[in-house]
């Protein structure tokens, strides 16, 4: 597949030389159809990739020295492999620091590299451009060297690189779907084994992704204060002498029980990850029969649970929602992504997605006077290289 002429004009100035000969990566953006904030907790995720994309070129140096550009973000960054460690304040080149230093830690010797970095998903929309980024690097720099990982254990790594290095509490979610799933297949992931089973997303059933025009920013700690506050659930659960791990072992009886100990906030947390877990298996099962309405009534429910329970949905994500679901043809919209701003997914069926996305559109341009990016949910391969020089 030839590169967006946008980024081959991108490398041209770069200085990458021969586009058509470069070594380049192809990673594409995530969609969680449902299962939000369960993968840190060790619960169950169903996402699927989308064809959004983001694209490295990379060609080694004769030093041990990264210059990445993000074309996206206008920037250009030099590091050395040696002694690599996280900034002070947060910045979009932590990622790729993280990605090296992780790569390097494994025992492989990575070589110096002039990487540029573009890409068409939206950052801050809910859509893991930062995973998409981190894959990319992680890819480049292993070709670069002529070595290789094994795909679960990169998806780990680069899980490592934003914990340490962009300082994000995250799952395991976004990086494995990247690296994982089959074009055309959700994933039911299992986020404390690992174990993947891919489930085959039906034709007739269609997704739009719609940003709300509010960009969350995850390092800001909004994100880690959820990651923390369910493990104080634990915690108190544990002193009260549950037998659990994570609030992946939580169950209903055990919830109420200690209803009084943990408070109204780490109640509320848990019982959105317990009935999350309960939500992404009833998906599953909507999605090999084939029921829109179902599944739509899971996407409601879930909305719910995330704006009342987790408390991370805005003013934009609601009128959102209520966008969506007032248009024809829609069967139910939640709010994507960790929250505080991003993207709306929505459910229709694929003949109508076209249409229904313009009157998502023209609704909420009627409530908010805002313009919405949208995006057709795609079939798209997971991470790869593509062409080398």
């Amino acid at each position: 597949m030839s590169m967006p002429a946008k980024f081959r004009a991108a490398l041209h100035d770069f200085g990458g030389g021969n586009a058509d000969g470069a070594l380049l990566v192809k990673v594409p953006a995530r969609v969680n159809i449902i299962g939000e904030h369960a993968d840190y907790n060790d619960g169950f995720v169903l996402p699927m990739s989308t064809a959004l994309f983001t694209w490295a070129t990379a060609s080694p140096r004769d030093d041990r020295k990264i210059r990445v550009t993000s074309h996206n973000v206008g920037a250009t960054c030099l590091f050395e492999l040696d002694g690599i460690q996280p900034g002070e304040s947060f910045s979009w080149v932590e990622y790729v620091k993280g990605v090296a230093a992780e790569l390097e830690d494994l025992g492989i010797v990575l070589c110096g590299a002039d990487i540029l970095i573009d890409s068409d998903i939206p950052l801050g929309a809910g859509l893991s451009s930062s995973a998409s980024l981190e894959l990319a690097v992680a890819k480049a720099l292993l070709s670069i060297a002529g070595e290789r990982v094994p795909e679960p254990d990169l998806a780990k790594l680069c899980q490592r690189a934003e914990q340490r290095y962009a300082g994000v509490q995250c799952g395991i979610m976004d990086q494995y779907t990247l690296n994982c799933a089959k074009e055309g297949h959700a994933i039911l992931l299992d986020c404390r084994s690992l174990e993947v089973a891919q489930i085959p997303i039906p034709s007739e059933m269609g997704f739009i992704v719609t940003d709300c025009g509010v960009k969350h920013r995850l390092p800001d700690g909004q994100l880690n204060s959820r990651a923390d506050e369910c493990v104080a659930a634990v915690e108190i659960l544990v002193r009260d002498g549950q037998e659990i791990e994570s609030l992946r072992d939580l169950r209903t009886d055990i919830l109420e029980a200690n209803r009084t100990a943990l408070g109204d906030v780490l109640y509320r947390r848990c019982r959105h990850v317990l009935t999350e877990n309960e939500r992404v298996q009833s998906a599953v099962q909507a999605l090999e029969n084939g029921e829109l309405q179902d599944l739509g009534t899971l996407f409601d429910a879930c909305h719910a649970s995330l704006r009342d329970d987790f408390e991370v949905s805005c003013d934009e994500l609601e009128a959102l929602v209520s966008a969506a679901n007032a248009s024809t043809g829609v069967f139910g919209s939640r709010m994507v992504g960790g929250g505080f701003g991003g993207c709306v997914l929505s459910i229709c069926r694929s003949d109508d997605a076209t249409e229904v996305a313009k009157e998502i559109r023209a609704n909420y341009a009627s409530v908010t006077g805002k313009e919405a990016w949208q995006h057709i949910v795609e079939p798209a391969k997971p991470a790869r290289v593509i062409s080398r020089a």
